[in-house]
């Protein structure tokens, strides 16, 4: 059984034999929720490739010390990850945060595109977004994640057009598309972006912006799938043909 992780922001000093305290929020929840224990063995990450594990030495009431045994840092895994999610209606924005997180993504981009029927403006835009980047951290702790992913701010059909023309390989899900995902190249550094479109789909005018970007319209299956979902099978259907989920060497 993999140990339980705890995000700290700063791990920049932690070296083995030194002690960490985590407090706040994150050191409520692992000593009043988990009734995390002295003993118990956890593991710290600052989301950035840095984690640390060891044995908790104290608790309080909002706060847990961790004695360092193990340090690890890890490169940040290539090729790169991005989607770039339509703005879906209700709650669905928040599930496909999760999954894209669980299955890998290293960056979601919150896209107000034109057929979205939510609309993030003001206080609103706000809140949805510190919304998105919590639930981005929680399922990230949940896979065990050390490198957390980013939740940009909300983005422009010329923003996404931008993010096209600077990546190594820009997808568009098109259910009329002739090419399916399966049939193209991926590549091995650089940044795969993706563009998952709201539940009306990617209008004419959108992709017509996007292709003369260099985006390539893919399809998956026959099967029409949610906005909220499209991007996780999609990205699990890339990242099978990468290095990143290619099994270790056998010691």
């Amino acid at each position: 059984m993999t140990l339980p992780v705890h995000v700290v922001d700063d791990l920049s000093a932690a070296t083995p034999g030194a002690t960490v305290q985590v407090t706040g929020d994150e050191g409520h929840h692992a000593v009043a929720v988990r009734r995390l224990g002295v003993g118990e063995r956890v593991v710290l990450t600052d989301g950035r490739g840095r984690a640390v594990s060891g044995a908790v030495s104290a608790t309080a009431k909002r706060a847990f010390d961790l004695v360092v045994d193990e340090v690890t840092d890890s490169p940040r895994p290539a090729p790169t990850v991005s989607v770039v999610q339509a703005l879906p209606k209700g709650d669905r924005g928040e599930l496909a945060v999760e999954v894209l997180t669980e299955v890998g993504v290293d960056v979601v981009v919150p896209w107000a595109a034109s057929r979205s029927v939510a609309v993030w403006r003001g206080e609103r835009a706000a809140k949805s977004h510190a919304k998105w980047a919590s639930t981005a951290r929680e399922a990230a702790k949940q896979a065990r994640r050390v490198w957390h992913p980013e939740v940009t701010p909300l983005a422009t059909t010329a923003d996404v057009v931008a993010r096209i023309e600077a990546a190594e390989v820009a997808l568009v899900l098109h259910e009329e598309a002739s090419a399916p995902l399966s049939s193209l190249e991926v590549p091995v550094a650089g940044e795969i972006l993706l563009v998952v479109g709201p539940e009306g789909g990617v209008s004419p005018e959108e992709l017509e912006a996007f292709t003369a970007a260099g985006a390539v319209p893919v399809r998956l299956g026959r099967e029409v799938l949610r906005t909220s979902t499209a991007g996780v099978v999609a990205v699990g259907a890339l990242l099978s043909r990468t290095a990143r989920w290619q099994a270790e060497d056998p010691a």
